[in-house]
């Protein structure tokens, strides 16, 4: 066990969770939410620290990440656990086992040094806290990151967006970017299919902008509950309320876990959300989880040239510069 970061200890031997939203509350020997942090005697403990459910090399448009950094490869790991306990999740089977009767804690001794190194040796240009919630193993995270920066790796949170200010506060100067997962306009659909709320995403989305922390954003569109015309806008002038430039991933959704018997999003729905972004204002939208169509390529604002081209999760033509080569504009990258 490792002992946690930001938490409050209480009265009765009881601690204050501040990591996220949740903020919970939890007595001597009993776990938060993610049931992957324990009150021991008073103190609040990590108990996946240096524990990898999950270690891959991914391209970083799997995040997905389209302006950062774009056409390098990331290494990815995950503990098991997360805060949420959404009926779609399609890592559910790493993401809720510990909260299943035994509260199994599994993963391999997988230690942040040793992280980096594979990272390095395997050539890969960051490292991403993804597959399950980063925020739950945030010690183990964060340790990871402070010496990947040294090794000259950048950081990536792939995330629910649940952290507290607190949380975030620790990220800026550490972590360079995120993708967050706006499920939702709606806080019902969060209490209802996410075990979460909305308004903490919302701030986060902002706070983690204006702090410096480079974001994307991506929206699973799932038929019959957050697919509606007026919700789709709402989230699209929400992100051009921060920024026009945000980039929106709308993502297909495929029947998982506890929506195992629902039906896949149509293209049509998708289009007509990407349609509907831009009418919003959104300079840089794609559509995800639909491999070859037009809408995985970056056009420039300005003049329409394409100056990203992708099929899937393979970038096929670069952007040279900062600047689109027919208009010259300017665009929001890493490179």
């Amino acid at each position: 066990m490792h002992e946690a970061v930001l938490y409050d200890k209480l009265e009765n031997g009881q601690v204050r969770c501040k990591l996220c939203a949740h903020r919970c509350r939890v007595a001597d020997g009993k776990r938060g939410i993610c049931a992957v942090r324990e009150n021991n005697s008073g103190t609040l403990y990590s108990l996946v620290y240096g524990r990898a459910i999950s270690a891959n090399v991914d391209p970083i448009e799997k995040k997905p990440l389209f302006h950062f950094l774009p056409g390098t490869r990331s290494y990815s790991i995950a503990t098991a656990g997360c805060n949420f306990s959404c009926v779609f999740c399609q890592n559910w089977q790493i993401s809720q086992i510990t909260k299943g009767p035994r509260g199994q804690i599994v993963g391999e001794d997988l230690p942040p040094d040793k992280i980096v190194e594979r990272a390095m040796k395997l050539g890969c240009q960051s490292i991403s806290y993804t597959y399950t919630e980063p925020t739950i193993f945030f010690e183990y995270a964060y340790d990871t990151a402070r010496l990947a920066q040294k090794a000259g790796l950048k950081n990536i949170f792939v995330t629910n967006g649940y952290q507290t200010p607190e949380t975030i506060e620790q990220m800026v100067g550490v972590i360079d970017a995120v993708n967050v997962d706006l499920k939702s306009f709606s806080d019902e659909y969060y209490r209802s299919l996410c075990g979460g709320r909305l308004a903490p995403v919302l701030d986060s989305i902002k706070l983690m902008y204006k702090r410096g922390i480079w974001v994307e954003v991506t929206t699973l569109i799932v038929p019959d509950q957050n697919d509606s015309q007026e919700e789709i806008t709402q989230i699209a002038e929400y992100l051009c309320g921060i920024s026009r430039d945000i980039p929106w991933h709308i993502s297909r959704f495929y029947p998982q876990y506890r929506m195992d018997e629902s039906c896949p999003t149509t293209l049509e729905t998708l289009y007509r959300a990407y349609e509907l972004g831009k009418k919003a204002g959104l300079n840089y939208i794609y559509v995800g989880n639909v491999p070859g169509n037009e809408y995985e390529n970056t056009y420039c604002p300005g003049c329409g040239e394409k100056v990203i081209g992708r099929f899937s999760y393979s970038v096929e033509k670069y952007l040279q510069g900062e600047k689109c080569p027919k208009c010259g504009e300017k665009m929001p990258f890493v490179l």
